[in-house]
């Protein structure tokens, strides 16, 4: 049974009863019934609305899946397809065609003492000295210079084992 089903069942009873709407229970009775009737419509019309959204997400979601196998599909082709007019996607490429460069994107975690956060970091920023910490604010300072190279090829050896 639906909602909108079940409320007007409830209508019926109220109705049956023949409240007094001149007595405090009966005008309260009243508006409640009143006030619950509205509701069934709103959550009626969000109902619909939810399912148009989902039918419209389920749409999307086949569209991009067709997108996806024809970007991939290219990446497979051996040049040989009829949609090629250039050479295709080789997966061999070299990175650095694309402006990667694998040695520049070194990440470190660091943890704020304070809040806890756990940041990212590249050599970069590391050098810089100090951040404050997105989270908190709180100034964080890296001091490499007492750091000897015992400690950085154990730090090393300690994360490789990781």
């Amino acid at each position: 049974m639906k909602l909108t089903e079940k409320m007007s069942y409830l209508q019926g009873l109220i109705d049956g009863l023949e409240i007094d709407e001149s007595t405090k229970e009966g005008k309260a009775l009243i508006k409640m019934s009143e006030v619950m009737s509205e509701l069934v419509m709103y959550v009626e019309d969000l109902q619909s609305q939810v399912d148009e959204l989902t039918e419209l997400c389920d749409i999307l979601d086949e569209d991009l899946g067709a997108v996806e196998d024809d970007f991939y599909d290219d990446e497979e082709c051996d040049g040989d397809c009829e949609n090629c007019d250039e050479e295709c996607w080789d997966d061999e490429e070299d990175d650095d065609d694309f402006g990667f460069d694998d040695d520049e994107d070194e990440l470190y975690e660091v943890t704020c003492p304070t809040c806890g956060d756990t940041i990212l970091l590249d050599e970069g920023m590391i050098e810089e000295g100090s951040i404050n910490c997105p989270n908190c604010n709180e100034l964080l300072e890296f001091d490499y210079d007492d750091l000897t190279i015992e400690d950085a090829e154990d730090s090393e050896e300690s994360e490789d084992k990781k």
